[in-house]
């Protein structure tokens, strides 16, 4: 009976009043007439393609969803209102995109990022068709796709985008019988042309209890083959990963990555957790002389749609916070201009991107605001297996009612103004390219009657600052950091 949707009982209400109104008297038309209008309405929800709420629910989706699907709310920024200082000689905004080149000296392939990507959405939390649809967006606007931990599915492949390819705990896309980490066959799938970037999670701001959450109801046949794991049942990524175990170990693999992958652009995903970590890491790299290519910094406000309700904790810091000390650890151990950070977490507009940015980020990923332009309401059904807009499912009567063509140009829409907004402040604030941006570009009201820069509100190290004596601020920490344990 749940397949039996309200619109056939609308028509077969409306054909059966107008039968007994030709059967019997012309004073049926009074409840024919209406009935047919509602068939007619839930018709028309029927056909149209671009509100897959309206496909999945004809009438019912009108009383009970609002008619417009919600924008993700902007995170509000700690300690008060922020704001940027506009220049009094602002610049023309360029005419072509900037774009991040992503590649230290040991790529041998780099690549040109967007500012604006999608970020981590894996095939299993999301259906085919949202996968399909952000992919053809991306390769429509040559900007770029986080494959998510869940593996590189057909469906990433099947949407022609530029793909960062992300490697969880769970493996999945390259994983062993037991669950372990499969070096030839990363090798023969990152070596595809489709894969531009290859990326290792250690965390997520989102992530419970440290490993991803698959809920049974989402693991479909196609998803368990794609993850090698039983249908039905619940997958949970282990908490850590079987590969490495230590600074060293981890950048050590992630070299060991970056050559099984033809010399493509190799980094690594994490939610800060403690900035003596991340300068255990950078000891680590200065010790074996090897780095990776990007970090991307994941902000504790982050969310997801892979577990179910409760589970999400926050352990990390913020994105604010765990993006600067990640800046200022690579720039005091040397390692900055080798180095690029993406910033996820809460990028919704082009204000978000700039402030991101000016904190120290070269580019940005967002994942709530690209499942809204794919037709996301924020119904909270992600872990049942129930979206009623084919979004965060795998139920094929649910999924077919997203047209993969109309939310692909959605998609592809939101990224090239979100991103042309960003030029515009840029250009606002005297700044002609992302490198331009510093700390001072940004401000904070951080009580009634004083503004202050992130220039002053934070502490901003110079290359080389850490090794050539760290400032008092950061020598405990950086005297404790050990290469060889996570602490």
């Amino acid at each position: 009976m749940r397949r039996f949707t309200p619109w056939l009982l609308v028509v077969l209400c409306a054909a059966g009043a107008l039968t007994a109104s030709w059967a019997l008297s012309a004073r049926w038309w009074w409840a024919a007439g209406p009935l047919l209008a509602l068939a007619l309405l839930g018709a028309r929800d029927l056909l149209q393609r671009r509100r897959a709420l309206l496909r999945n629910h004809p009438l019912v989706g009108r009383l009970g969803y609002p008619v417009r699907e919600p924008a993700p709310p902007a995170p509000a920024p700690r300690g008060g209102a922020e704001f940027f200082a506009p220049s009094a000689g602002p610049v023309p905004p360029p005419e072509e995109e900037p774009r991040v080149r992503v590649g230290g000296p040991d790529c041998v392939l780099p690549y040109d990022m967007a500012l604006l990507n999608v970020s981590a959405l894996s095939f299993g939390a999301l259906s085919a068709r949202a996968v399909l649809a952000l992919g053809r967006g991306a390769a429509l606007g040559r900007f770029a796709q986080d494959t998510g931990e869940g593996g590189l599915s057909d469906h990433h492949l099947r949407g022609g985008a530029d793909l960062v390819w992300e490697i969880g705990s769970g493996y999945f896309g390259c994983r062993t019988p037991d669950g372990g980490f499969e070096e030839r066959e990363f090798a023969d799938r990152a070596a595809l042309p489709e894969v531009k970037c290859v990326s290792l999670k250690l965390s997520q701001g989102a992530a419970p209890g440290g490993g991803g959450v698959l809920p049974g109801a989402k693991v479909s046949a196609e998803v368990a083959r794609e993850r090698r794991v039983v249908q039905g049942m619940t997958v949970v990524s282990p908490p850590g990963h079987r590969v490495f175990s230590t600074p060293r170990e981890l950048v050590l693999f992630l070299a060991r990555m970056r050559e099984l992958a033809g010399g493509k652009p190799t980094g690594f995903k994490l939610c800060v957790r403690s900035r003596r970590q991340v300068l255990a890491v950078c000891k680590a790299m200065l010790e074996e002389g090897v780095a990776p290519d990007f970090v991307v910094v994941d902000g504790a406000e982050g969310g997801t749609g892979a577990g179910p309700p409760g589970l999400a904790e926050r352990p990390g810091m913020p994105l604010t916070e765990g993006l600067i000390t990640v800046h200022n650890a690579l720039v005091g151990a040397g390692l900055r201009d080798r180095i690029r950070i993406g910033a996820s977490g809460g990028i919704v507009t082009g204000a978000d991107i700039v402030r991101r940015l000016a904190q120290g980020a070269d580019y940005t990923n967002a994942a709530r605001a690209m499942m809204t332009a794919v037709g996301c309401v924020g119904a909270g059904r992600c872990p049942t297996g129930a979206c009623p807009v084919g979004v965060a499912t795998q139920d094929p009567w649910r999924v077919w009612a997203l047209h993969v063509g109309d939310k692909a140009r959605r998609v592809r829409h939101y990224q090239r103004a979100t991103v042309r907004s960003a030029v515009r402040i840029m250009a606002a604030l005297g700044v002609s390219e992302p490198g331009g941006l510093t700390p001072a570009h940004l401000l904070r009201r951080t009580d009634a009657r004083t503004v202050r820069s992130y220039a002053e509100l934070y502490e901003w190290l110079e290359p080389g600052a850490l090794t050539a004596g760290p400032p008092a601020g950061w020598a405990a920490d950086w005297a404790a950091a050990d290469p060889d344990t996570f602490g």
